[in-house]
């Protein structure tokens, strides 16, 4: 049996879960979660049915040595609830940028936890960011709502490609100083 290998990652407490690294164990209730095409057609990576593997494969690269995105799991078991609510990541970019993406479990849709763990993010900085952005799709006033509720500015619309949609939607483009 393969142990989990999580490369050296910070946690990070909220007050109702913490941000941690993913880990195989996850591997379960992010397939639950993702194959809901409510939860995959809100992102733009996320493909809708999803192919066996898939997950498997998105925890494995989280936990790359060499990687471009962070990816933490919002984990409320320390508190009582479920080790995964949803998961957030910091996808780095140059000139010490990076872009936020996350995604809740339906089950927790409008109980502020995307706002907490947004915020939660942002104020602990992992990467030393100077500028965050955020692109959520037009029709996802939700997850607009959470980037500004943890003081993201709205930028502007642009158009993104959808995989799970099979076509580019329009998007609003947010972003958040931090330096």
């Amino acid at each position: 049996m393969k142990q989990d290998v999580i490369v050296a990652q910070e946690v990070f407490d909220s007050p109702r879960f913490e941000l941690r690294p993913l880990r195989r164990s996850d591997e379960g209730l992010m397939t639950l979660y993702t194959s809901d095409k409510r939860v995959a057609s809100m992102t733009s990576s996320i493909p809708h049915p999803l192919p066996p593997g898939s997950v498997e494969a998105f925890i494995a690269k989280a936990n790359a040595t060499e990687r471009q995105e962070h990816v933490w799991a919002m984990d409320a078991s320390r508190f009582g609830g479920s080790e995964l609510l949803g998961v957030i990541s910091l996808k780095q970019m140059d000139r010490d940028q990076s872009e936020i993406g996350f995604w809740v479990a339906p089950a927790m849709w409008n109980t502020g936890l995307g706002s907490e763990a947004v915020r939660t993010l942002i104020a602990a900085n992992p990467l030393a960011n100077s500028t965050i952005f955020a692109t959520v799709f037009q029709g996802n006033p939700a997850s607009a709502r959470v980037l500004t509720n943890a003081g993201c500015d709205y930028l502007g619309d642009a158009e993104s490609f959808s995989v799970a949609r099979g076509h580019a939607a329009p998007t609003w483009t947010y972003l958040k100083k931090l330096a």
